[in-house]
Protein backbone atom coordinates (compact mmCIF):
# COMPACT_ATOMS: atom_id res chain seq x y z
CA UNK A 1 0.00 0.00 0.00
CA UNK A 2 2.99 2.33 0.78
CA UNK A 3 4.32 2.28 -2.88
CA UNK A 4 0.38 2.87 -3.86
CA UNK A 5 0.22 5.71 -1.97
CA UNK A 6 3.70 7.02 -3.28
CA UNK A 7 2.64 6.49 -6.65
CA UNK A 8 -0.08 8.50 -6.76
CA UNK A 9 1.12 11.18 -4.92
CA UNK A 10 3.79 11.99 -7.36
CA UNK A 11 3.75 15.32 -9.12
CA UNK A 12 3.16 13.55 -13.03
CA UNK A 13 0.49 11.54 -11.79
CA UNK A 14 -1.71 14.38 -10.11
CA UNK A 15 -0.82 17.15 -12.95
CA UNK A 16 -2.48 14.33 -15.28
CA UNK A 17 -5.57 14.01 -13.65
CA UNK A 18 -5.53 18.08 -13.70
CA UNK A 19 -4.73 17.99 -17.59
CA UNK A 20 -7.18 15.31 -17.84
CA UNK A 21 -9.73 17.43 -15.98
CA UNK A 22 -9.11 20.87 -17.38
CA UNK A 23 -8.78 18.37 -21.10
CA UNK A 24 -12.71 17.29 -20.71
CA UNK A 25 -13.51 20.47 -19.46
CA UNK A 26 -12.27 22.40 -22.88
CA UNK A 27 -13.95 19.32 -24.75
CA UNK A 28 -16.95 20.62 -23.26
CA UNK A 29 -16.52 24.14 -23.52
CA UNK A 30 -15.59 23.75 -27.35
CA UNK A 31 -18.99 21.38 -27.96
CA UNK A 32 -21.14 23.79 -26.52
CA UNK A 33 -19.73 26.61 -29.31
CA UNK A 34 -19.80 24.07 -32.04
CA UNK A 35 -23.40 23.19 -30.79
CA UNK A 36 -23.96 27.06 -30.33
CA UNK A 37 -22.48 28.25 -33.42
CA UNK A 38 -20.56 26.59 -35.98
CA UNK A 39 -23.64 24.35 -36.29
CA UNK A 40 -25.95 26.60 -37.00
CA UNK A 41 -23.48 28.15 -39.54
CA UNK A 42 -23.28 24.85 -41.09
CA UNK A 43 -26.90 24.64 -41.40
CA UNK A 44 -27.34 28.12 -43.02
CA UNK A 45 -24.92 27.00 -45.78
CA UNK A 46 -25.68 23.45 -46.22
CA UNK A 47 -29.48 23.06 -44.95
CA UNK A 48 -28.60 20.53 -42.38
CA UNK A 49 -27.20 21.17 -38.96
CA UNK A 50 -24.00 19.61 -39.22
CA UNK A 51 -21.76 17.83 -41.70
CA UNK A 52 -22.12 14.54 -40.96
CA UNK A 53 -24.38 13.86 -44.37
CA UNK A 54 -22.09 16.09 -46.46
CA UNK A 55 -20.56 13.69 -49.00
CA UNK A 56 -22.40 10.49 -47.99
CA UNK A 57 -22.48 7.78 -50.92
CA UNK A 58 -23.07 4.34 -51.20
CA UNK A 59 -21.45 1.33 -52.55
CA UNK A 60 -22.31 -2.15 -52.50
CA UNK A 61 -24.16 -1.41 -49.39
CA UNK A 62 -21.52 0.13 -47.64
CA UNK A 63 -21.79 3.89 -46.67
CA UNK A 64 -19.12 6.49 -46.99
CA UNK A 65 -19.34 9.81 -45.01
CA UNK A 66 -16.63 12.42 -45.92
CA UNK A 67 -18.95 14.33 -43.71
CA UNK A 68 -18.36 12.52 -40.52
CA UNK A 69 -14.38 13.15 -40.80
CA UNK A 70 -14.61 16.40 -41.57
CA UNK A 71 -17.15 17.04 -38.42
CA UNK A 72 -14.11 15.50 -36.46
CA UNK A 73 -11.58 17.21 -38.30
CA UNK A 74 -13.22 20.54 -37.52
CA UNK A 75 -14.02 19.41 -33.53
CA UNK A 76 -10.10 18.44 -33.10
CA UNK A 77 -8.98 21.70 -34.68
CA UNK A 78 -11.33 23.84 -32.31
CA UNK A 79 -10.05 22.01 -29.45
CA UNK A 80 -6.21 22.69 -30.14
CA UNK A 81 -7.19 25.94 -31.20
CA UNK A 82 -8.52 26.33 -27.93
CA UNK A 83 -5.59 24.38 -25.97
CA UNK A 84 -2.78 26.72 -27.76
CA UNK A 85 -4.59 29.95 -26.74
CA UNK A 86 -5.93 29.02 -23.77
CA UNK A 87 -3.50 27.06 -21.94
CA UNK A 88 -0.07 26.62 -24.20
CA UNK A 89 0.79 30.67 -25.55
CA UNK A 90 -0.16 32.18 -21.90
CA UNK A 91 1.76 29.48 -20.02
CA UNK A 92 5.07 30.37 -22.59
CA UNK A 93 4.26 33.59 -21.96
CA UNK A 94 4.46 33.61 -17.79
CA UNK A 95 7.57 31.61 -18.46
CA UNK A 96 9.16 34.14 -20.23
CA UNK A 97 8.12 37.05 -17.90
CA UNK A 98 10.11 34.82 -15.48
CA UNK A 99 13.12 34.32 -16.91
CA UNK A 100 13.76 37.62 -18.24
CA UNK A 101 14.36 39.52 -14.97
CA UNK A 102 16.84 36.46 -14.03
CA UNK A 103 18.58 36.67 -17.24
CA UNK A 104 18.39 40.83 -16.98
CA UNK A 105 19.78 41.02 -13.45
CA UNK A 106 22.56 38.68 -13.89
CA UNK A 107 25.86 39.46 -15.65
CA UNK A 108 27.45 38.18 -18.31
CA UNK A 109 31.11 36.01 -17.44
CA UNK A 110 32.93 38.96 -19.17
CA UNK A 111 31.35 41.71 -17.59
CA UNK A 112 31.84 40.08 -13.71
CA UNK A 113 35.78 39.62 -15.47
CA UNK A 114 36.00 43.12 -16.11
CA UNK A 115 34.10 44.33 -13.16
CA UNK A 116 36.98 41.97 -11.13
CA UNK A 117 39.90 43.48 -13.04
CA UNK A 118 38.75 47.25 -12.61
CA UNK A 119 38.37 46.52 -8.97
CA UNK A 120 41.93 44.89 -8.33
CA UNK A 121 43.33 48.19 -10.87
CA UNK A 122 41.55 50.79 -8.32
CA UNK A 123 43.03 48.95 -5.10
CA UNK A 124 46.56 48.94 -6.85
CA UNK A 125 46.30 52.30 -7.82
CA UNK A 126 46.38 51.67 -11.00
CA UNK A 127 44.90 53.02 -14.73
CA UNK A 128 43.01 50.27 -16.75
CA UNK A 129 44.49 48.86 -19.75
Amino acid sequence: MKGFKEFIMRGSVIDLAVAFVIGVAIVNLIGSIVDGIINPLIAAIFGKPDLSSVGTFTINDAQFSIGVVLTALVNFLLIAAAVYFLIVLPMNKLRERKAKPAEEAAPSETDLLTQIRDTLLRQQGGGTS
